[in-house]
């Protein structure tokens, strides 16, 4: 015999009761079988709203009832054949009567006892299992009804009644040996205690029941058909990677759903344990999938780690003082006292030194244990041996559970390194000898964040997920866009690292999408998105609160880099082009990298200098291993070396710094590019990673602009100005060519001090040959004193400037 269990989400209308109906009729070719239902989807709750509006004298409770009769009423004329619907019609009537009965009893008296709502909430499994019932014989002749009140004894605790199974089980046992129906479909959550007064086994009691039964008759098996395909690797709501686990022990299981894996009633597993009966977790509508295995078989696998489960609604208390070390009895006594309250403890932990335990309790028992424990120590308090306890809510517990956890070695360093990279941060720790299961509690607002986290690290062969903020999406940023497109199937199956753009802004509009923008359709999602706000930007980043979070800046706008430090106290990693930040104000500067580290956030800038090229990569390893930069010089700007290559007899400057700012060379505004202001930024960025103090004011800036140009106010102006100056810039070309040189706008630090300027460059420089858009930076350092470190290639260019935001964005992900 089989105990199949099919609960709200299964039976909630008729069209899913036919699932049920195929399901059970199927098996009952093979098995003989005892199907016990829950209530309609949402009928408990619509019991629970009806008798609490008619304790509170509200009439609106008739609506709610109403309500309650149609659903069950639209099922049976879906369900069972005209011809033969009039006496199950009258049969549901009969009973809505009476719940109404009982509902103005409460309105009449204005109260609401456990008794009276026990008797009330029964009404949905007696309504749903009757007409279940009654469509199962319009289908198997051999199919029968029986009330589990009839059979399943407690005694008298209303809305969680304890079972005895001493009476119960002889019940059970005697009426299936004399029953000879293949099908018998039974109410689950409902009881009788044994003065014979109605009663209900608590949230999750049709599993109960069912459980119950399985045990009794010792059945070969206890299926749950429920809404999804098992229990999961972790809550699928909030973890979409997470994945039906094959296979389970019955320990697992327990601390899976004792951690909130809502799939499976913790007490349901105890009376199938004992009897050693099998149970199988299965999808009522994907009754092909292979569903949740659990049994007392090893189950051991690869991964120790089974599942990762959590409760939310947590508050942890802790009582602390010198009075309890070495005093026995207090923790009796805190146990004493939340028990006199009935307050369930979900969590303890307390330190060897005695002077603290803590406790995790749900938040609606907070201020009773609060006021509770503050009295039973008021003495202590008093005295100052004991401080009264901290309350500390709003919180969460994460579960790592599994069997095998015991015998692999760093699973809760690996547990607790995940979340601290990821800003997790860990407020109480909890493991039992078993090792079976090791507990955090966490913030709330970190839930979802903790439990990707942590899946992902356990679960998804390493691969790390990406979340990309991008602000500025125009020609680098479509570049950008581009390229992970491209590569994001390479990343993934070679670099497992799984790159997804949550968000895009430009300066009119910004779109978010929390499982990952479509980046086939960003520009038309981003056209409709909302209005662009750099505050609900970061707003809605913090509310997200996603792993591996990267804001990624692509402009040349200072408010977006004022920004920085609030996503880096948020453990969200910067990666910008955008040299203001980091040319700025030196103490802000230090500032930005000290919040990077306290906050463990990547802060990368590697194309501030050069683009795409390794150069600030290089400075970095060399300052690392030990070596000192003692002289830079460079030619930083591959726009002023395109427009100065490219100048000549037959190209007015004019026109070539046209065409560098339509290639995509230059600033929006080219004039910080040929003012030397963005060379200025550029090696006063590679001073200070080299280690050296300096602010943009040390920086001597020998501009080669007449006057009139740096006096312009707006992109037009400033290009009439330079058509204006032809003959200064026509002059400049000529001295070079009388001196057999090229015009390079060098930038030079030496000795501590640094200037930029354009220079005549002679053949034998190295700078000479420097063709197109190329940047080029020598390092005379303690190593490299005679022949420096040369780095030299394109500096300038979308995609190239795409390619190493590209590139720091893959730091980030394998940091």
């Amino acid at each position: 015999m089989k105990v199949l269990k099919f609960g709200g989400t299964s039976v909630a209308n008729a069209q899913n009761i036919k699932l049920v109906l195929d399901i059970v009729l199927n098996k009952a070719k093979q098995d003989k079988l005892v199907v016990v239902v829950s209530a309609f989807t949402k009928v408990t709750d619509l019991l629970v709203l009806a008798s609490q509006k008619a304790a509170s004298n509200d009439e609106s409770f008739k609506e709610v009832v109403a309500e309650i009769e149609k659903k069950h009423l639209d099922a049976i004329k879906e369900l069972i054949p005209v011809s033969e619907q009039s006496g199950s019609l009258s049969h549901i009537k009969r009973i809505i009567n009476h719940l109404e009965t009982l509902l103005d009893g409460c309105f009449l008296l204005g109260e609401l006892s456990p008794r009276t709502s026990d008797t009330i909430l029964s009404f949905g499994e007696l309504l749903s299992s009757y007409i279940i019932a009654e469509a199962f014989k319009q289908h198997h002749k051999n199919s029968g009804y029986k009330d589990s009140r009839e059979l399943i004894k407690t005694n008298n605790n209303f809305g969680k009644a304890a079972v005895n199974f001493e009476i119960t089980n002889p019940l059970i046992a005697d009426y299936f040996a004399s029953n000879e129906a293949q099908i018998v479909i039974m109410p689950g959550f409902i009881a009788t205690s044994i003065d014979g007064i109605g009663t209900t086994l608590g949230r999750g009691g049709s599993d109960y029941t069912a459980a119950i039964l399985a045990g009794a008759l010792n059945a070969t098996e206890l299926e749950i058909w429920t809404d999804v395909n098992g229990m999961f690797t972790a809550n699928p709501k909030i973890v979409k990677q997470a994945q039906p686990i094959a296979t389970i022990s019955y320990q697992e299981a327990m601390e899976l759903s004792h951690f909130g894996a809502k799939v499976l009633y913790p007490p349901t597993i105890q009376p199938v344990l004992k009897k050693n009966i099998p149970i199988l977790i299965k999808n009522t509508f994907e009754p092909e999938a292979e569903g949740t295995y659990i049994s007392n078989q090893n189950t051991s696998h690869a991964n120790p780690v089974k599942g990762i489960s959590h409760i939310d609604n947590i508050t942890l208390i802790t009582l602390e003082g010198s009075g309890m070390i070495g005093v026995a009895g207090s923790s009796k006594r805190l146990f004493e006292v939340l028990s006199h309250e009935n307050i369930n403890v979900i969590f303890i932990t307390q330190a060897s030194s005695e002077h603290s335990i803590c406790i995790g309790i749900l938040n609606s028992d907070a201020e009773k244990a609060e006021n509770a424990i503050n009295k039973a120590f008021q003495q202590e308090i008093s005295q100052n041996k004991i401080d009264p306890c901290i309350v500390e809510k709003d919180l969460c517990i994460i579960a790592l559970v599994g069997e095998n956890m015991k015998n692999h070695q760093g699973l809760s360093g690996r547990m607790f390194s995940t979340l601290g990279k990821n800003n997790v941060n860990i407020r109480a720790i909890a493991q039992g000898a078993s090792e079976r299961n090791i507990s955090v509690v966490i913030n709330e607002r970190d839930v979802k964040k903790a439990l990707n986290t942590l899946h992902e690290n356990f679960f998804e062969e390493n691969t790390k997920q990406l979340n990309l903020f991008v602000m500025g999406v125009g020609n680098v940023g479509e570049k950008f866009i581009e390229q992970i497109s491209q590569q994001k199937k390479f990343l993934k199956e070679n670099l497992k690292i799984n790159v997804r753009v949550v968000a895009v802004s430009n300066s009119r509009k910004m779109y978010f999408d929390e499982d990952g923008i479509p980046l086939k359709e960003w520009k038309s999602l981003l056209e409709n998105g909302e209005p662009a706000d750099k505050d609900a930007f970061i707003a809605k980043v913090k509310t997200l609160n996603l792993r591996n979070s990267i804001f990624v800046d692509i402009t040349a706008n200072q408010s977006v880099s004022e920004t920085y430090g609030q996503y880096l106290k948020q453990n969200v990693a910067v990666v910008t082009c955008n040299k203001i930040a980091c040319s700025s104000a030196y103490d802000n500067y230090k500032k930005l990298k000290n919040l990077s580290r306290q906050f463990n956030a990547p802060f990368l800038f590697e194309t501030n200098v050069g683009a795409g090229l390794p150069i600030i990569d290089t400075l970095k390893h060399l300052i690392a291993s030990g070596d000192k930069v003692n002289k830079i010089q460079a030619v930083l700007s591959g726009s002023l070396n395109f427009i100065f290559n490219n100048f000549d007899e037959n190209n007015s400057f004019h026109d070539v710094v046209k065409e560098a700012g339509v290639q995509g060379f230059t600033e929006p505004d080219p004039k910080i590019d040929l003012s030397g202001v963005d060379v200025a930024r550029k090696i006063l960025i590679l001073i200070r990673e080299s280690g050296y103090q300096l602010d943009i004011e040390d920086i001597a800036n020998r501009s080669f602009l007449p006057e009139e140009c740096l006096a312009t106010t707006n992109n037009e102006d400033f290009f009439k100005s330079l058509i204006k100056n032809a003959s200064h810039f026509e002059g400049l070309l000529a001295e070079a060519k009388a001196k057999d040189s090229r015009l390079k706008y060098v930038a030079t630090f030496e000795n501590g001090k640094a200037s930029v300027g354009l220079e005549f460059i002679p053949k034998e420089s190295p700078f000479y040959n420097l063709e197109g858009k190329d940047n080029i930076v020598q390092f005379y350092t303690d190593r490299y004193i005679d022949q420096p470190l040369l780095i030299k290639g394109a500096g300038a260019g979308a995609a190239v400037t795409a390619s190493g935001i590209f590139a720091d964005v893959i730091r980030v992900g394998n940091i």
